[in-house]
């Protein structure tokens, strides 16, 4: 079963993708998105075989978001989706397996299926599930675009309407809330000890009281310190004890 991704701002579209898509017996559509952010996230996690992408993303550049996954991974194979067909020299220079201009025909879209099948070993999809392969989080800033390892982060304070992410050697601000941050991470190693921080648990190196309900954290690696919530306390003494 080969997994596919559809990148694309505009719903009507993506729905109208996955049913053509999964009309072709062998591909499943394992995720659907509208942004640049949120494509890269969904590839790391997922490692779909297929992705077919928009040019336009709400402004974004679909292009620029093909370079990141295959940079991510080599071997996905990119298949354009858009109106925009002046981009399709640019689109090859990536090495986009397809470009599909809008309208799409379920006919075109089904032979370039048909094609991915005829030129891809046979795979039952179990061994790209499991192979290894580093957990990335996007954060992508004004001028350039950070992929940081996740198991290096520390923990992720919000202040002012920015969110920093702290490492051992750096740091890094998005707009993205704690929130949407929060649902990237594995809940078994990162805790949201306090409403303005995100922690790696097993970071922590000591607790000390800074109030009646509420506990400076201090962590590995990292001068920064968090804040916990005296329910967040109870819930770390429950892990360890």
């Amino acid at each position: 079963m080969f997994k596919v991704m559809v990148v694309e701002d505009e719903e009507q579209i993506r729905n109208i993708l996955k049913k053509m898509i999964e009309r072709t017996d062998g591909f499943k559509v394992v995720s659907t998105c509208d942004a640049f952010s949120s494509a890269i996230t969904e590839f790391t996690k997922l490692r779909p075989d297929v992705v077919f992408m928009d040019i336009d993303l709400n402004g974004e550049s679909g292009l620029e978001c093909a370079k990141v996954i295959t940079e991510i991974d080599p071997k996905v194979k990119i298949v354009f989706a858009t109106a925009h067909s002046e981009y399709m020299a640019n689109a090859f220079e990536i090495y986009a397996f397809d470009y599909l201009v809008k309208p799409f025909d379920l006919e075109r879209i089904g032979k370039t299926l048909n094609r991915i099948k005829e030129t891809t070993p046979v795979s039952s999809g179990l061994e790209k599930t499991e192979a290894p392969h580093e957990e990335k989080l996007l954060i992508r800033g004004k001028e350039e675009i950070n992929l940081i390892d996740i198991k290096d982060i520390i923990m992720i304070e919000r202040i002012d309407g920015v969110s920093r992410i702290v490492t051992k050697d750096e740091k890094y601000l998005t707009s993205q809330s704690l929130s949407s941050l929060e649902e990237k991470l594995d809940t078994s190693r990162f805790m949201r000890c306090h409403k303005s921080y995100i922690i790696r648990v097993d970071a922590i190196k000591k607790l000390e009281v800074y109030g009646r309900w509420t506990y400076t954290v201090h962590l590995k690696d990292t001068d920064e310190t968090a804040l916990m919530t005296n329910q967040k306390y109870d819930e770390i003494k429950q892990r360890f004890e």
